[in-house]
């Protein structure tokens, strides 16, 4: 807690308004997208990777909180104070640190999909930044974020291998998928069969629903694979500005469905969040995984005459000055 004071101490508005936008990406909601992005546009592997690496992690996160039961530094002391914006999202028990999980497994697989200098250097400072974000602002300790970050890296170095190649992938994604499903159901009877006794009903909660969602979105992914590989074979390329549209498109309705089934299908299952919850996962993944990929054909081949020569005079203006940068150098050596 020593450094956590000393943080306290150092807060200033600018800071705290800073701290507070860079924990975001640690958020559930930018992890989901970046993992999106790149099964919906990009080598289809390299998303696969990065959703398993952060269904894992959470997991394994989760798990932990509910079996160490240790509180929000708030919490151990009344005194310390926290940054107000932060504390809606700080949800659960304190170890080990959620955002830096998703963070650190987003980031690095991330980083492993393309191993290249510029890649690296940039996801290792959005994970440094997102872990320091939230001991800054009063919501984990240093111990929190350290456990998770070295979860993060060790659960990537474990699955790197399997996707390292298209031929790896397809050999061992039927059994990663199958032991991805026993670790979600087993969390799920772990969170809903622990006795109640001597658990926060508040963290108790956050936990439950943190395993009804990842059981959910593991389901889905089943039904999606398989008819991905054998009968559907959606392409991920387009030209620039259609890949905008796909995205942004597709997560408009993620993001449609996660916020508006909430209470229709609570409704429909006699008031049952936890099922619910599951079931609303499940049907954004399915929508995701299945549904929208079936227009990626018509993305593929979508033309906008006017959006193609802009983008070529863009090209051409950067290539442009880097020729003149070329030439100069080469005048320079003579």
């Amino acid at each position: 807690m020593q450094f956590l004071y000393f943080l306290e101490k150092i807060r200033n508005p600018v800071l705290d308004f800073f701290m507070s936008a860079i924990t975001f990406i640690g958020g559930e909601a930018v992890f989901l997208a970046i993992a999106i992005v790149l099964i919906w546009c990009t080598e289809k592997r390299y998303g696969y990777f990065t959703l398993l690496t952060c269904f894992f992690g959470t997991i394994i996160n989760q798990v932990l909180k509910l079996t160490f039961r240790i509180p929000r530094p708030w919490v151990k002391d009344p005194d310390f104070t926290i940054v107000e914006s932060a504390r809606e999202e700080a949800t659960g028990y304190s170890f080990p640190s959620g955002h830096t999980q998703n963070v650190t497994g987003t980031f690095t697989s991330f980083a492993l999909a393309k191993q290249k200098k510029g890649r690296i250097i940039f996801c290792a400072t959005i994970i440094a930044l997102v872990s320091f974000s939230r001991m800054y602002l009063g919501v984990h300790t240093p111990l929190d974020v350290g456990v998770s970050l070295v979860l993060g890296v060790l659960i990537c170095a474990l699955l790197y291998p399997c996707f390292k190649t298209e031929e790896r992938m397809e050999k061992t994604m039927p059994y990663i998928l199958v032991l991805t499903a026993l670790f979600a159901i087993g969390f799920t009877l772990f969170a809903f069969l622990l006795p109640e006794e001597g658990l926060d009903p508040h963290n108790l909660e956050s936990g439950r629903k943190n395993a009804c969602t990842m059981l959910g979105c593991i389901i889905g992914l089943f039904p999606i694979y398989i008819l991905d590989r054998k009968y559907i074979k959606y392409p991920t390329h387009a030209r620039w500005y259609a890949q905008i549209i796909k995205v942004l498109v597709g997560f408009g309705v993620v993001l449609l469905i996660k916020s508006t089934l909430q209470t229709p299908l609570e409704w429909i299952f006699g008031g049952n969040m936890y099922i619910a919850r599951t079931v609303r996962y499940l049907l954004i993944v399915l929508f995701a995984g299945l549904l929208w990929p079936l227009t990626f054909r018509r993305f593929s081949t979508l033309e906008i005459p006017a959006l193609d020569r802009f983008g070529e005079r863009i090209a051409a203006r950067f290539s442009g000055k880097k020729g003149e940068m070329s030439e100069k150098g080469q005048e320079d050596e003579e």
